[in-house]
């Protein structure tokens, strides 16, 4: 009988020592931490010999600099994401330009020998350079005109970039640790601190947090290891510059008046007679006709003369509405640009404007970083000039975000929100521009970085009329208020007012069953489209467009603006 235990024994003992043997085998494989290393080169993503990672604060850009003679140069296309957006590269003529509230600095790639700014004093190197399709512009240049510091550390050569400044969460080290890829101790090792070692801590978790050392690796460490997290405050000395404008101290009231022959011009005098309580016109002058940033023009002196002999100043409207123009190109080529713009300044101040007003529509995305270069540039000109710049905006959505909202209301004057075609030709029947709509419209373009008091609310003077067919086909005209309100008393209708829209509204079918309806633009309606004004605190409103009002609408909006 002992002899047949004694094995099964044997064999539980066996079992038990293997069990635990696996089991000490999990825990080792669980809990000790691998040293295993990942290589720096893969970490920073270097793909070509040569190239220098930028670690921009917190995050790894995507685009790498380049080391020319000892000099880092950073991708071009990393300084405008993150560094500093007004630089802008003109690939056409191979020039790099730089935008100051005053001046417009061109710098030629691949040239040595020019001085760019008071703080560039090296002319031994080119300031931008180029290789392949990548553009690069030098490190110490970029930061004479922008509040940043960078630090290069070798093995492998990289850049640490500090732009972000003020409050910062930081901790030392209280013992040696390493940074690991990703919170675990099987994570691949990134580097090591020593006890002492300073790092940016971006996120606490229970075990573990997410850091930044000082030399640009981004990982993890145990919490354990860190010592009390505090919080350090950064700054830079830097003077900012600083765009003046132009800023009018009464409520604007404007209305833009559409001119399309000599004809127009000279029917100025009638068709303001009756208006009251406006201080600024925008006739539609100025066109972009040619590639070459050419303009038609339909200024008229007396028609500004008669203008301010109303008190009204006169802001030229310049359209892209030539659909035999590429605007990409004009805005995109450093000479078409600035030809147009010289031909804008020039008719100002020939015909004695008070300011241009830039209605661009519907551009291509790919035109968007040229259109505010474009914005920029223009800018300089009329702050140098004393011509109030205004530009012409849809309400935001995400397909006019190129637009870029925030820069135009940083170097504009005024920023006009054309707050209508809510519906449009093509649409579904509804309202021109509901209050709603109109709301949105403001609050948007503060949430994208606007001013408040450089907004200008724009709204509409005209309807639309739609008609749905028997079949379903829709159809719209547009109508302004009179002839609104006479096919309303020719039909017998009656309008209610509408909570929704803040407009009365009718409805009515013909003799042959097709289906019509109308939202009004009236006193009603565009007496609460005023009050948003003050409401807001916006720099005013503007009407598209004269002839399509009453005289008594004058008074509504003047008395409801301020």
């Amino acid at each position: 009988m002992k002899k047949r235990i004694v094995p099964v024994l044997a064999a539980l003992a066996l079992i038990v020592v293997l069990a635990g043997i696996a089991v000490i085998g999990r825990l080792v494989e669980k809990y000790i931490p691998t040293d295993e290393r990942l290589d720096a080169s893969e970490y920073f993503g270097i793909t070509e010999e040569g190239q220098v990672p930028l670690i921009m604060q917190d995050e790894i850009a995507e685009e790498k600099g380049i080391m020319q003679d000892g000099l880092l140069y950073l991708d071009y296309r990393a300084v405008k994401d993150y560094l500093n957006d007004k630089f802008y590269w003109d690939s056409t003529e191979s020039l790099m330009l730089y935008t100051t509230p005053t001046e417009l600095i061109r710098i030629p790639a691949n040239e040595t020998g020019i001085t760019v700014g008071e703080e560039s004093q090296n002319t031994e190197n080119a300031t931008v350079i180029t290789a392949g399709d990548n553009v690069y512009i030098l490190a110490d240049y970029v930061q004479s005109c922008t509040n940043m510091e960078y630090q290069v550390y070798e093995e492998p050569t990289r850049a640490v970039i500090q732009y972000k400044w003020g409050t910062r969460q930081v901790s030392q080290m209280r013992r040696s640790e390493s940074v690991r890829r990703e919170g675990g101790v099987k994570s691949l090792i990134l580097t090591d601190l020593e006890k002492g070692d300073t790092v940016t801590v971006l996120d606490q978790m229970e075990t573990w947090s997410q850091v930044v050392t000082e030399d640009g690796y981004i990982g993890y460490v145990r919490n354990r290891t860190l010592g009390d997290v505090t919080e350090e405050e950064q700054v830079r000395e830097f003077t900012e510059p600083e765009y003046t404008r132009i800023q009018k101290d009464y409520t604007i009231n404007l209305v833009w008046h559409q001119v399309t022959s000599a004809e127009s011009n000279a029917a100025l005098e009638t068709d303001i007679q009756d208006m009251t309580g406006v201080n600024t016109i925008s006739p539609t002058w100025f066109s972009v006709i040619g590639n070459d940033g050419s303009i038609s023009s339909l200024a008229d002196s007396t028609y500004v003369e008669t203008a301010h002999q109303r008190g009204l100043e006169v802001w030229g409207l310049v359209d892209n509405f030539n659909t035999e123009v590429d605007i990409t190109a004009v805005l995109s080529a450093t000479t078409s640009r600035q030809n147009l713009i010289s031909q804008l300044i020039d008719q100002a101040l020939q015909y004695d404007l008070d300011g241009i007003n830039v209605d661009f529509e519907t551009l291509p995305e790919e035109a968007g970083e040229a259109y505010i270069e474009f914005i920029r540039e223009l800018s300089i000109e009329c702050r140098n000039n004393s011509l109030v710049l205004s530009t012409d905006n849809t309400v935001p959505r995400d397909f006019s975000a190129h637009y870029d909202r925030a820069a135009q209301g940083e170097v504009v004057d005024y920023f006009i929100i054309m707050g209508y075609d809510e519906h449009y030709v093509g649409s579904e029947p509804g309202s021109v521009a509901s209050l709603g709509f109109e709301r949105e419209g403001i609050e948007l373009t503060i949430e994208e970085g606007v001013p408040a008091d450089k907004i200008i609310s724009g709204v509409p003077f005209y309807t639309r009329l739609w008609m749905t067919s028997e079949s379903g086909e829709v159809t719209s005209e547009a109508i302004g208020m009179n002839q609104a309100d006479e096919t309303l008393e020719a039909n017998g209708v009656t309008s209610n007012w509408s909570e929704e829209t803040s407009q009365d509204y009718a409805e009515y079918y013909d003799s042959e069953g097709n289906f019509y309806q109308i939202w009004l633009e009236n006193e009603n309606s565009l007496a609460e489209k005023a009050k948003l004004v003050p409401e807001y605190q916006l720099a005013g409103i503007a009407a598209w467009k004269l002839g399509f009002e009453r005289s008594s609408i004058w008074e509504i909006l003047s008395s409801n603006i301020s």
